[in-house]
């Protein structure tokens, strides 16, 4: 079974999860082949298998290299249209890493391919760009519907289930929360903590489910300040949780 997940920074802000089993390794969403070649290098590991979230080139860039040198197994989202996929998954697929297993969820929101890998063997959620610590992402092709639908899914997982995202977003995640629900005492308790970790150039992850529903404005849309909140930005009325979802992502989108 997996026993240890380290991250490799890559670009400005992502990180390419790894997960170890003794010397074999699987990567989430590699997209800079180098920082993983250098990872391996450095620690004497072998690569087994690409699990990939969706199709955007910052998480998809290294899999044809890695798949060159290695020949790993390399797991992704159906539909056909990422070079590289084995093995194409679809909602409550169940697959096996590192004696570990997974299973899948359908997240479209961030992209319509979009999904997430969930193991409860290692308490572990890999999320991609659906959930960010403090934030969800950005709606480049689905719906606000798609993307709270997505979540929900998140949300009643385990509450101790550790949060792989795939960006270091959340200092600017929890500014943007403050505004919309400044009165949350566990959001200002968790940004001091953030800030002290980034000004220390430390990660911020993983985070767990129990601390983003304490703490993310867009699975918190039920409680009245965000609601609030929600309704003076988009000057409307009894607006309802999709519909404040939709006005706080366009909200965080213009902050």
């Amino acid at each position: 079974m997996i026993s240890n997940i380290e991250a490799i920074p890559a670009f400005s802000d992502n990180y390419i999860w790894i997960l170890i089993e003794g010397n074999s390794v699987a990567v989430v969403d590699p997209g800079d082949a180098s920082a993983v070649e250098n990872f391996l290098s450095k620690n004497n590991l072998t690569l087994e298998a690409i699990l990939i979230t969706h199709h955007h080139f910052d998480h998809t860039g290294g899999i044809l290299d890695l798949a060159s040198k290695w020949n790993p197994k390399v797991y992704g989202p159906s539909g056909g249209h990422i070079n590289g996929i084995d093995l194409e998954l679809s909602e409550n697929s169940i697959i096996k890493i590192l004696n570990t297993e997974f299973r899948i969820f359908e997240t479209p929101g961030h992209t319509l391919d979009h999904i997430a890998y969930y193991s409860k063997d290692i308490d572990s959620l890999f999320c991609g760009d659906t959930l960010f610590s403090g934030g969800c992402g950005r709606l480049f092709e689905g719906t606000p519907l798609q993307m709270f639908d997505s979540l929900k899914k998140f949300t009643d997982l385990p509450e101790d289930t550790r949060v792989y995202c795939t960006h270091e977003y959340t200092l600017s995640n929890l500014t943007f929360a403050l505004e919309v629900e400044p009165d949350n005492v566990d959001l200002k308790k968790y940004f001091e903590e953030v800030s002290l970790l980034r000004d220390s150039n430390l990660i911020s992850l993983p985070s767990s489910i129990s601390l983003e529903n304490k703490i993310n404005p867009f699975l918190r849309t039920s409680i009245d300040q965000v609601k609030n909140n929600a309704e003076n930005y988009a000057n409307k009325k009894n607006l309802q949780p999709v519909e404040i979802l939709a006005a706080i992502r366009d909200w965080k989108d213009n902050f």
